[in-house]
């Protein structure tokens, strides 16, 4: 999943950003409640995690302002408040779960999971394209029986591809959903996570998956579009 977090606290924020990447996440973070509303309303987020007392901004406010904006990502408030009126203010404000500091980061991740599976079945307990089949619970990647083991990136980037199957996806779109805002478009580093991935996915079955459309991006279909390759722009060296 692909996570804001608005938190003010440089530690605190980068225990939970390390934590989510560990998890294989993706994670942005905003360390204002300004850059954080903006950053919330034009990117494309699973959950937002969200401190409720900021120095710049009230977060129950920041909440609301979201919501009035027609921002319908769901909403993960973090809080050292644990009285009942105040969860009951956070919820009323919009939030769609309550979190007390400090708290253990593995419960932070159950409640992320539930979050997701309230507004999408996109989490379901397998994800299948051809002979290939990703086990998301379990992080476990099959194709044609056999298990592939990936990193937390290519996995990342194998379930996105596999979510947008039959779409071309530009390295933009790739770099925004799959890294996070601080991805360097100029960077090869796409490329070089994709031919990685073509290594364990595509060259040791008879069917490639991956194309590059060539000026434009990467596919995931079993029908290779006019004009796409399955050659590889750089080595997994470059």
């Amino acid at each position: 999943m692909k996570v804001l977090v608005i938190e003010d606290n440089p530690r605190m924020a980068n225990a939970i950003s390390k934590g989510l990447n560990a998890a294989g996440h993706v994670c942005d973070v905003c360390v204002s409640g300004r850059e954080g509303e903006e950053q919330a309303a034009t990117g494309e987020y699973d959950v937002i995690i969200l401190d409720v007392m900021l120095q710049d901004h009230d977060g129950m406010d920041l909440c609301r302002n979201l919501r009035r904006r027609d921002v319908r990502t769901p909403v993960l408030m973090l809080t050292a408040l644990s009285g009942t009126k105040d969860k009951i203010a956070g919820l009323d404000a919009g939030a769609d779960d309550y979190l007390t500091k400090p708290f253990d980061f593995e419960e932070l991740l159950a409640r992320l999971r539930a979050l997701t599976r309230r507004v999408t079945d996109l989490d379901s307990a397998l994800l299948r394209y051809a002979d290939l089949e990703i086990d998301l619970p379990r992080r476990r990647v099959v194709r044609a029986g056999k298990f592939i083991e990936l990193t937390n990136k290519q996995f990342i980037l194998l379930e996105y591809l596999v979510r947008n199957a039959d779409r071309v996806l530009s390295r933009a779109v790739l770099g925004q959903n799959v890294w996070d805002m601080n991805f360097d478009p100029f960077s090869n580093v796409i490329d070089v996570h994709i031919a990685a991935l073509r290594k364990k996915i595509d060259r040791p079955f008879d069917q490639p998956l991956i194309h590059t459309v060539m000026g434009v991006g990467y596919m995931f279909s079993s029908t290779p579009p006019n004009g796409s390759t399955t050659d590889d722009q750089v080595s997994e060296d470059d």
